[in-house]
């Protein structure tokens, strides 16, 4: 008793030991157009609203397949708001993932019954959904492996005009970052497209989480398929338990192994077929266990494996290569098919009957290098002051997945860097409005840049003058105003530049004038303010900006005291004019004779002072 409670707590250290050694890996589920996080069962997975995600417009979700999530809402992208339209999550763990998406409907009348789009992941082209896809439970979703490196994931929907893209849940699970090696080539370069993933002799479709499979398994789902055909093999299943199951890097779970279908007498080859995509390398993965009660022992099943005729494998006993019955034994190997069609053939060799649990398929796909992340965030800047339309997207990555570039945007890859670069722009005749960020000098190896045709107003910004490689340059029929800086002198490649139709002034700077004697094509026309090379008018002296204020500083001025005096002036006259009518009115006979009187009078008194005469003498006294 002693002993059985000591190993008991011996299981269960190792167990906590080992359970608080790893954490429990990341996982995101997103519920598109979920207006708050919900739960579903019955593994009562936690899905998070989307509404801080992304654009689109949410509605009502029609699950297209029982296989989709329990989920209420969806997304779905109008070309209105574009032809790409991305998902971009912020603080993703470095790591291995497993992304998954599922597709839906809508379910109004004006939509179309089975939008048909692409889906890239990281910028790369993972899944073009095919004429049909709602008709087939494992085709509602797309599912990759993928290596996240930069603390963000960016799952995009491209638009190909064949109904808008449909949404309904996205999901980002961690797995173990050896998951899948499947040999040399396997690495942070590689993405692994899911194509099929079998559970064989049951018609119960799982995912991992159904099985209770470890959660670093990344919850893979797995399509039931009880026979590959009709009276060609048996079905045979176990309660038993399977060891070896759950094992890293990849920790398949138990119940996996718990069935399996096995060939029969009158057919003893095992064969399955699938289509595929043409021209592409596959990595094929093969689950054995013996679960048949009438295999007891190593030798008495053995059998080959081929894969569309190719042996691959040779004499497979699966109790000996595992070490016994009940034990799971994984196979794998790369294939390159040239075809459309995928056919693994097991031919027995003893026993007469081949047996298999499962099978997973992947399309190896290699990564796509991404744009330089400076000259993306230029187009970003760009896209915001130019006021770009939705209708251009300009989503995601500008020129990754190559089948959908940024619309405008012409890209070369520089393989010595591994990266995308943006060498041409062509935005003419848009509609575009507002004004030329600075942040277009970080466009280093932009090459042609058309603009013309557009409402753009504001000034050249100096710093395009650093964009060396810039050969042509359009600018014209936009509402430019200012001067042209002087570093577009320094652009030694420029041979076209198309200023015309804007309102620009002062001198055009030397350099670029003199760059007309070689043959260079520049069109400063229909700029009233231009001077300084022929066909333009001659400049005036040149004054510095402090001049310029000084002049117009003085002539303000000037025009203040040139009214003071103008004031001054209509007063002084205003004031003569008024003398002028007093003298002209003393002037009337009335009040020349009251003035004469007067002074009559005044005379008199005078003269009284000297020689005193009588009243009779005077006459009589005026004053009263």
């Amino acid at each position: 008793m002693l002993r059985f409670t000591l190993l008991w707590l011996l299981v269960f250290f190792l167990s906590l030991s080992s359970s608080s050694a790893r954490p429990a890996p990341y996982a995101m589920r997103i519920s598109c157009g979920a207006r708050q996080n919900i739960q579903t069962p019955p593994t009562y997975a936690r899905w998070y609203k989307d509404f801080a995600y992304t654009g689109g417009i949410p509605a009502n979700a029609t699950r297209p397949s029982f296989v989709t999530p329990p989920l209420k809402t969806l997304r779905y992208f109008p070309l209105s708001e574009g032809p790409e339209n991305c998902y971009s999550i912020n603080r993703v763990p470095k790591g291995h993932y497993s992304v998954r998406i599922f597709f839906g409907l809508v379910a109004q009348p004006e939509f179309d019954n089975e939008p048909l789009f692409d889906v890239s992941v990281e910028g790369t082209l993972i899944h073009s959904l095919k004429s049909g896809w709602t008709r087939h439970d494992d085709q509602v979703f797309a599912e990759a492996l993928v290596f996240l490196l930069d603390g963000t994931a960016s799952i995009c929907f491209h638009s190909t005009g064949h109904g808008d893209p449909v949404i309904i849940s996205i999901e980002i699970l961690q797995v173990d970052d050896k998951a899948y090696y499947f040999g040399p080539e396997w690495g942070k370069g590689v993405i692994l497209k899911t194509t099929s993933r079998l559970t064989c002799g049951t018609s119960k479709p799982k995912f991992d989480e159904d099985y209770s499979g470890d959660h670093w398994g990344g919850d893979r789902f797995w399509y039931p398929i009880r026979t590959f055909g009709q009276n060609a093999d048996k079905p045979r299943s176990t309660e038993s338990s399977i060891k070896q199951a759950s094992n890293a890097p990849n920790f398949y779970p138990e119940a996996l192994y718990q069935s399996a279908v096995v060939s029969t007498d009158s057919q003893p080859d095992l064969a399955y077929t699938m289509d595929v995509e043409p021209n592409k390398n596959y990595s094929i993965w093969l689950h054995f266990a013996e679960i048949d009660a009438s295999i007891t022992g190593a030798g008495q099943r053995v059998f080959d494996v081929l894969i569309n005729g190719d042996t691959v494998f040779e004499d497979i006993d699966v109790v000996d290569m595992s070490g016994y019955r009940y034990t799971a034994l994984v196979l794998n190997t790369t294939v390159a098919l040239s075809g459309r069609t995928l056919t693994i053939t097991l031919h027995p060799k003893k026993s007469n009957h081949a047996l298999i649990n499962a099978i997973e398929v992947f399309q190896i796909i290699a990564a796509e290098s991404k744009t330089s992340l400076e000259e993306v965030r230029a187009l970003q800047a760009l896209k915001k002051a130019l006021g770009l339309p939705n209708r251009f997207g300009w989503n995601g990555d500008p020129c990754v997945p190559k089948e959908h570039p940024w619309s405008g945007a012409d890209c070369h890859f520089d393989k010595s860097g591994s990266k995308w670069f943006i060498d041409g722009l062509g935005l003419d005749n848009q509609g575009l409005r507002g004004f030329l960020p600075n942040e277009i000098s970080k466009l280093h190896h932009l090459q042609s840049l058309n603009l013309s045709g557009n409402t753009i107003h504001g000034t050249i910004p100096s710093s395009l003058g650093t964009v060396t490689s810039l050969e042509i340059f359009d600018i014209s029929y936009n509402f430019l105003n200012g001067s042209i800086p002087e570093s577009l002198g320094q652009l030694t490649a420029l041979r076209r530049l198309n200023l015309n139709g804007n309102s620009l002034s002062g001198r055009v700077p030397a350099a670029l004038g003199g760059r007309l004697l070689n043959g260079a094509s520049f069109n400063f026309t229909d700029n009233a303010g231009l001077c300084g090379i022929p066909g333009l008018p001659t400049c005036g002296p040149h004054l510095s900006a402090g001049a310029k204020i000084g002049i117009g500083f003085g002539a303000s001025l000037s025009f203040l005291l040139i009214v003071i005096c103008s004031v001054c002036c209509w007063k002084r006259r205003q004031n003569i004019l008024r003398a002028q009518q007093i003298t002209a009115a003393r002037g009337a006979p009335y009040a020349k004779a009251r003035t004469q009187l007067s002074h009559d009078i005044q005379m008199s008194r005078n003269h009284n002072h000297g020689h005193a005469r009588t009243a009779a003498e005077n006459g009589p006294s005026l004053l009263s």
